[in-house]
């Protein structure tokens, strides 16, 4: 079995390009999830009341992740095959960078909840496409030391562009329209750059582990066992995050009964503390798992405390306790994954196929993010109120806990 040479180790340009290409990924993915998707579908003034846009939104992005799913690991699959000199990561980047722009224009010109959704699911294959090129940079150009880092650096660019997003739509005083035109200009034109600007070892850096093994499994990522809990632990985790925080906005209007603006501006301080705790925590336990080497333990302890924040919200949902929850849902899952992250690509089962999967883990990650909402907005439909919601966020996190347990560590060298 053929070794490949010793990856060296990258500099603060390399960290810095991955950097802006995730926070222009996140911006453009989170501030219509969070924001602009639920203004767009809100269906307050209509004879049917609230709760219909709710599910609506669950809907719209419930849909864009399932299509999801399939894109990203297409895409990384396609990319890792590409042979010869030719660059394997930067073309699918920039297709992916390309068609987000195009459907973000085309969602902000969405007349009803089918051209929307229709629009979205184009905005969701596009970001697929775009993650499984970006996200497979790590494995190919980085060395087991550094993976940490610069998984902490796309966990802290989600929680920082999450931010800027909304607080540029909300402080600015941004038209649904305008902001999704803006987001799309953020995404074609940092998009663009970074996937230009960062390398793109070709095919011949990897040709020694080209052919497949007789009796070698194509799908292996599923027949390792290990690899097969660490995704299906991260899935339901991003869910159990996703059922809660999708819902932040309709929960201020119609949980606590705030006035639509005192709303927008409260989510922006919800916002704000999660950010803080998400960025801290994926800083803190990158490095910790890079100079330990130990990322199991980490990944599990972030799920446990991702739970609590629903705890805390089933016993006392109100602002001040929402403002406590959103601290500690964001400690719990910037530390998850920061380090399921470092996680996943040492679990990897075969090098020739890094794209593929950890297009998978990425799409995993993006579609617990995109069925969530609709779970949520099932429960809320369900009860007629949020307190199912809280108790499914704590019920999902703990399990996901579990299921990562599972996943044996590797220690890497």
């Amino acid at each position: 079995m053929s070794t490949r040479t010793p990856v060296p180790r990258v500099g603060a340009m390399w960290f810095t390009l991955f950097t802006l290409a995730w926070l222009a990924i996140w911006t453009v993915q989170l501030t219509p999830l969070q924001l602009l998707l639920p203004l767009q579908l809100d269906t307050s003034d209509s004879a049917s009341g609230w709760v219909d846009g709710v599910v609506h939104s669950g809907l719209v992005l419930g849909v864009g992740g399932l299509v999801g799913v399939v894109a990203g690991p297409l895409a990384g699959a396609w990319s890792d095959r590409r042979g010869g000199a030719k660059p394997r990561r930067r073309p699918f980047a920039l297709a992916g960078t390309w068609i987000t722009a195009v459907f973000l224009v085309l969602t902000g010109l969405g007349p009803g909840p089918f051209a929307i959704g229709a629009s979205w699911v184009g905005v969701s294959v596009g970001i697929a496409i775009a993650s499984a090129a970006f996200t497979a940079m790590i494995a190919d150009q980085l060395p087991a030391a550094q993976r940490g880092a610069a998984s902490s650096a796309a966990s802290s660019a989600q929680a920082v562009g999450l931010i800027l997003g909304v607080a540029a739509v909300v402080l600015v005083g941004l038209s649904v329209f305008t902001s999704y035109l803006a987001l799309a200009v953020t995404i074609a034109v940092i998009g663009t750059a970074t996937a230009l600007l960062l390398p793109d070892p070709s095919a011949t850096s990897f040709e020694a582990h080209a052919q497949r093994a007789p009796g070698e499994p194509r799908f292996a990522f599923w027949a390792d066992r290990d690899f097969r809990w660490m995704l299906i632990g991260r899935l339901v985790v991003n869910v159990g995050n996703a059922v809660a925080t999708s819902l932040f906005l309709f929960f201020l209007l119609y949980g606590l009964g705030q006035e639509k603006s005192a709303a927008e501006d409260n989510l922006l301080l919800v916002i704000v503390v999660y950010t803080v705790f998400v960025v801290a925590a994926s800083v803190v336990t990158g490095v910790v798992s890079d100079r330990t080497g130990r990322r199991r333990a980490l990944t599990v302890t972030a799920a446990i405390v991702q739970a609590g924040s629903g705890v805390m919200l089933l016993i006392a949902p109100t602002f001040t306790m929402t403002m406590v929850a959103a601290a500690l849902m964001g400690a719990g899952y910037g530390a998850f994954m920061t380090v399921g992250l470092a996680f996943a690509t040492d679990l990897l089962p075969t090098e020739k196929d890094h794209a593929r999967d950890l297009g998978v883990v990425g799409v995993i990650a993006a579609l617990g993010q995109l069925i969530g909402p609709m779970i949520g907005a099932l429960l809320v439909a369900l009860v007629g109120g949020f307190w199912l919601v809280f108790v499914a966020a704590a019920v999902l996190s703990l399990v996901g806990a579990g299921l990562t347990a599972l996943a044996r560590e590797r220690i890497m060298g």
